[in-house]
């Protein structure tokens, strides 16, 4: 079989499907990546004279991955559990045919693994740039959204019921606040994304001896490789010490989730009984083969499924990181490739969805404001408690409150709420005017506003996005 025919190309992922993010995570893209860390090293040896000056350019054409048939190194990699093995007999053989005396040096005084975390380090890299130009971009728009509706009056929903009057703006600003959060934590993590250079055992024990009359130690030498991958220095190699990946792997969960609310808030706001909310429209997007009326949430949907596959993933790695044994975990370090890069797939996926999401969801200030009404006077009760109960009160503890809450229930049973105050407060303590400003909504939004701002303030997105 070919590699079209084995290929992945995300026919049953629309989440991540035809992505940015898919391309950077895509089989040649790791083996690009693979290339791209045999290549690098060879010019850290290089520059420290250590083989001959000449060798990283005579191997630089043979590091191009579209020169590899894939699905054969795929299948050859069963032979020695990674692909890196298959890898290096072919480059070799490519180099021996076209730069006789060149091919010696290739993955001199390295491992497999460090070749294969490096490398799955330098694909997470490139692909969290345009993950997080995305949230960036999201971040905007929310920010943009948050400013827009700050005064939008609505009702806040607790356990899917009517509670408190709030502001479409504070919504928009929590969805930042949680993206935001998630951003910046995956921001800390690729910015953490280490090089992995121990050699057979961690102990670097080949590089010792090939460094062996160089002015640079062993450990200055991996610190070269880091800086020309744009990876972390680490303090030391990290075979069996598998946090630098459950750390990426958390940080992506984490953008996921926040996503997934985001989502979550925009299907149920969407419902056509709500209908405060909808997703920008695109030709051929949202619509049913059968019904053509429907004009479905394509993208929080596809979203949602991200986020919900990310817990998965995650707990795979956390597995994996906790199963690792002896100076190279079997089995458990190999659970990990997929799993990372699926969850790098999807946070890809969500958030370029996210940033589309944000930036064209449609506020319907009607139903927002309709919805709110139908919450009726009841929902300023908990200011209706605070303030009427001490005017009922007859002297028993809790009666005040007592009271209300019985005016409440008649109210709940079809009874004017307004009018029962009436009659229970004497106007000398309640007048009618102060009735009127008690149940108004718009007088009870708290901070609000200022929680908007400060919101905002926290996450204004890399340059304004």
């Amino acid at each position: 079989m070919g590699f079209a025919e084995t290929a992945d190309y995300g026919l049953l992922s629309p989440a991540w499907a035809g992505t940015r993010a898919a391309a950077l995570t895509s089989d040649q893209a790791l083996l690009q990546a693979m290339l791209d860390v045999e290549l690098e090293w060879l010019r850290v040896l290089a520059s420290a004279g250590l083989i001959k000056e000449g060798v990283p350019d005579a191997v630089a054409p043979a590091c191009q991955a579209s020169r590899y048939d894939i699905a054969d190194l795929a299948a050859r990699a069963q032979g020695g559990g990674n692909p890196v093995i298959p890898l290096l007999a072919d480059l070799r053989a490519i180099v021996r045919e076209e730069a006789p005396g060149a091919a010696g040096p290739i993955h001199r005084a390295a491992t497999s693994q460090d070749i294969l975390d490096s490398a799955l380090m330098l694909m997470a890299s490139r692909a969290l740039e345009t993950i997080l130009a995305d949230a960036y971009r999201a971040q905007a728009a929310l920010a943009g959204l948050a400013r827009e509706h700050a005064d939008t009056l609505s009702v806040a929903r607790t356990l899917t019921q009517h509670s408190l009057p709030s502001t479409f703006g504070l919504k928009a600003a929590q969805w930042l606040h949680g993206i935001g959060q998630a951003t910046a934590a995956l921001e800390a993590a690729a910015a953490a994304l280490p090089l992995q250079w121990g050699g057979a055992s961690g102990t670097m024990a080949a590089l010792t001896t090939a460094a062996e009359g160089s002015t640079s130690t062993p450990l200055e030498l991996s610190a070269d490789l880091a800086a020309r991958l744009g990876l972390a220095d680490p303090v030391a190699p990290w075979q069996t010490n598998r946090l630098p990946v459950t750390a990426l792997g958390g940080a992506l969960a984490d953008l996921l989730a926040a996503a997934g609310k985001v989502s979550n808030d925009v299907l149920l706001l969407s419902r056509p009984e709500i209908g405060e909310v909808s997703e920008p429209r695109e030709a051929g997007r949202g619509g049913s083969s059968a019904m053509p009326q429907k004009q479905n949430p394509v993208l929080s949907v596809l979203i949602r499924s991200a986020a919900l596959a990310a817990p998965g993933y995650t707990a795979m790695l956390q597995a994996a990181a906790g199963a690792a044994d002896d100076e190279r975990p079997g089995g458990s370090w190999h659970v990990e490739w997929q799993a990372l890069r699926q969850l790098l797939r999807l946070a890809g996926g969500a958030a370029v969805k996210l940033a589309e999401l944000s930036a064209g969801l449609q506020v319907h200030t009607g139903a927002v404001a309709r919805n709110l009404t139908a919450a009726g006077p009841l929902v300023v009760s908990e200011k209706v408690m605070a303030r009427v109960a001490p005017l009922l009160d007859d002297g028993t503890p809790g009666q005040g409150k007592k009271r209300v809450q019985e005016l409440v229930a008649r109210s709940l049973a079809g009874e004017d709420f307004p009018a029962l105050l009436r009659d229970a407060v004497p106007a000398q303590a309640l007048s009618d005017a102060d009735i009127a400003d008690l149940l108004n909504p718009a007088n009870y939004i708290g901070q609000s506003s200022a929680l908007i701002e400060r919101i905002i303030s926290a996450y204004p997105g890399r340059k304004n996005a």
